[in-house]
């Protein structure tokens, strides 16, 4: 850039206009160049989305779930950014979201199931095994403080960096009654309806997204949207117009903005979105994927309008969009075949979910990227597209910038990890990836799988009678790290022992 400049004056020079430029004082020799101001991100994190959720194909063939749903904007994204196909979240959505917020594995951070309420477990009682006494308050505010993580979030230091903070919709950062509940108190300088609970009390203004309706606990009322209370409005639409709101305010400070657009939907309670419902109850859906779909469609129709705003205000060309969901759809929901398994299992269905990202001047159009990466990834990654400086505390996820700008080294068979060690609606687990394989340890059958996932997607084949050197490295390498993290485990009721690590079990 300084030698462009260079050049350009000594051409004005020798037409003999330099020093009119200077006498008038519009130029200077001295005159520094102008910093190019960081970028804006904008990160459309979705509740329960699975990967094929959508009218954009993730994988290698359109499936029935792509040609049922309609999610245009979606589609305009992939088409100006790029997509992964094999990106990762855990399979619950606090630690999803703990793992964002400090860039931490939830092995390590020990928030492994949803949290609600102080100093209390949301697991259910299993015959077998007792859940250990993992992190239930969710993100502490404070070194030490109970059944908590401590760690600089994201957002934290992005505010050091000069970025004004905005978090729009479901928090779910701690637990009822501890300071983690509050956006603010974690980084945010703006909170639009964020607080304890991992989803609303209800989806539409009529009822005040207010659980009571339902005779349901007032723990779930979504804070902070009085203004559309008793109106005919879907929250999805509340959260998309005062986040919107929350943009014209920073953009006229100009300075950089982080906008954590994340959304309730499209977690349970599923309710009727009427702006998109009719017509898929005309397309011959049922009831339920007919109200599935239409939240879906509402949603995207928010990403739309948001990318619309940022066109209006000029900042779109500066700003960075990236979508992505916290795990894989609920059960209740249609499979997103060809994966197996849904939310909160160990199987690709739960844990593999849509990233799209759009990097104006960096990410190629239209590309595809096939390298897998994880949740945790996403915080390096935001502050290095920030240019984040300070120095942070170590963490595992591994910044994919290279990836999306084609400059650099990233490390194409790292390993990543999931852990549950929990008995919420799910037997507790342990998993790990390697390159295309994949080992599951299950915590109370102690039997251990094994996947190819390039030749078995489904992982309808298990390969660890067949393939037992693979198993055998991918069973040290998950008990290692498991060790490393001081990863908690389950107790066998029939015991009163700790379940062991999956290296134990082959010894």
């Amino acid at each position: 850039m300084k030698n462009r400049k260079f050049l350009k004056l000594n051409m004005i020079f020798h037409k003999g206009i330099a020093a009119c430029l200077i006498l008038m004082g519009v130029f200077s020799c001295n005159e520094k160049p102008a910093e190019e101001k960081p970028p804006n991100i904008v990160f459309f994190f979705v509740d329960d989305m699975g990967w094929q959720d959508t009218s954009v194909p993730f994988h290698t063939e359109i499936t029935r779930l792509n040609q049922q749903y309609h999610t245009p904007n979606m589609e305009q994204l992939a088409k100006e950014g790029m997509k992964f196909t094999q990106a990762y979240a855990t399979a619950v959505c606090s630690p999803s979201r703990i793992s964002l917020m400090t860039g931490l594995n939830a092995a390590r951070h020990r928030v492994t199931n949803w949290t609600l309420f102080k100093d209390k477990a949301t697991d259910g009682n299993h015959e077998k095994v007792v859940a250990p006494q993992w992190n239930v308050n969710g993100l502490g505010t404070e070194p030490g403080a109970a059944r908590s993580i401590y760690a600089q979030t994201m957002p934290q230091l992005l505010q050091k960096t000069g970025y004004t903070t905005i978090h729009a919709g479901k928090a779910h950062f701690g637990a009822k009654d501890t300071p983690g509940e509050n956006p603010l108190n974690v980084g945010f300088d703006v909170n639009i309806a964020g607080h304890a609970a991992g989803g609303p009390g209800s989806y539409l203004g009529k009822n005040n997204f207010s659980a009571v309706w339902r005779n349901g606990m007032p723990v779930w009322d979504v804070p902070g949207l009085e203004e559309y209370h008793g109106k005919d409005m879907f929250l999805t639409e509340a959260l998309t117009l005062e986040a919107n709101k929350a943009v014209n305010e920073a953009v006229a400070t100009e300075k950089p903005f982080y906008l954590y657009m994340s959304h309730y939907a499209i977690h349970a309670p599923w309710e009727i979105d009427s702006r998109f419902y009719q017509k898929y109850i005309d397309a011959g859906l049922s009831e339920f994927d007919a109200t599935y779909a239409a939240m879906i469609e509402g949603m995207d129709k928010s990403m739309g309008d948001i990318w619309r705003n940022l066109q209006r205000l000029g900042v779109a060309e500066n700003t960075i969009i990236v979508f992505m969901s916290d795990n894989g759809a609920p059960k209740q929901a249609a499979r997103n075949l060809p994966l197996r398994g849904h939310k909160l299992t160990p199987y690709e269905g739960g844990i593999r979910v849509p990233l799209l990202v759009k990097w104006p001047g960096v990410t190629p159009a239209a590309s595809v990227n096939d390298q897998y990466l994880i949740i945790e990834d996403i915080f390096p990654t935001f502050l290095e597209m920030a240019g984040v400086q300070e120095e942070i505390n170590k963490v595992d996820g591994l910044s994919f910038v290279p990836l999306l700008s084609g400059k650099g080294e990233y490390p194409e068979n790292r390993p990543i990890y999931w852990h549950f060690p929990n008995t919420y609606d799910q037997p507790p687990y342990s998993s790990v990836r390697k390159g295309n394989w994949k080992l599951i340890y299950h915590h109370v059958s102690r039997k251990i799988e094994l996947f190819d996932l390039e030749n078995d997607i489904g992982e309808t084949e298990d390969l660890f009678d067949s393939n037992t050197s693979k198993a055998r490295e991918l069973v040290n390498l998950l008990s290692n790290y498991m060790a490393s993290v001081d990863a908690q485990m389950p107790t066998d009721k029939s015991t009163g022992e700790t379940i062991p690590y999956p290296k134990e079990i082959l010894e």
